[in-house]
C-alpha cells in the first residue's frame, strides 16, 4: 500500500464551500468507481477555513500518470473536474492547471 497526502485550496465563500461540501456527500457513483478502478482504496478529505487537505491510500501498482490518462478518458470524470473547479482555486505556486498539489513529509514521530 502506498499513502499520499495532497493539498488544495478552495475559493474563500461561504456558499461556494458549502455547496462543495454537499457535492462531497453525493459523490457521483461514476466517480467513486472511476476512483476505486484507478487502484485507490481510500481517500478522506480535511479541510480548515478553505484549505483542503487529502489522504490517499492506493495499491502498490497505483500512478498518477495512469489516474490522469484513464480520467481523461472519462466523460463523466471531466464533468465532475469542470464542476469541482467552480469551488477550487489553485495553491499559490501552482503551475496552469494544477490542482491537487503532492505534500511533502517534513516530520514523522516514527519514521
Amino acid at each position: 500500500m502506498k499513502r499520499y497526502y495532497l493539498a488544495l485550496d478552495l475559493k474563500n465563500d461561504a456558499t461556494l464551500i458549502a455547496e462543495y461540501e454537499e457535492h462531497h456527500r453525493k459523490v457521483w457513483p461514476e466517480i467513486l468507481q472511476s476512483i476505486r478502478s484507478a487502484g485507490i482504496q481510500q481517500v478522506e478529505i480535511y479541510k480548515v477555513n478553505n484549505r483542503l487537505f487529502m489522504i490517499m491510500e492506493t495499491d502498490d501498482d497505483f500512478s498518477f500518470e495512469r489516474k490522469r490518462a484513464m480520467d481523461a478518458a472519462n466523460k463523466r470524470v471531466q464533468e465532475w473536474e469542470e464542476l469541482m473547479w467552480k469551488y477550487q482555486q489553485a495553491l499559490p505556486g501552482s503551475k496552469p492547471g494544477e490542482k491537487w498539489i503532492l505534500m511533502d513529509r517534513i516530520f514523522s514521530l516514527n519514521p
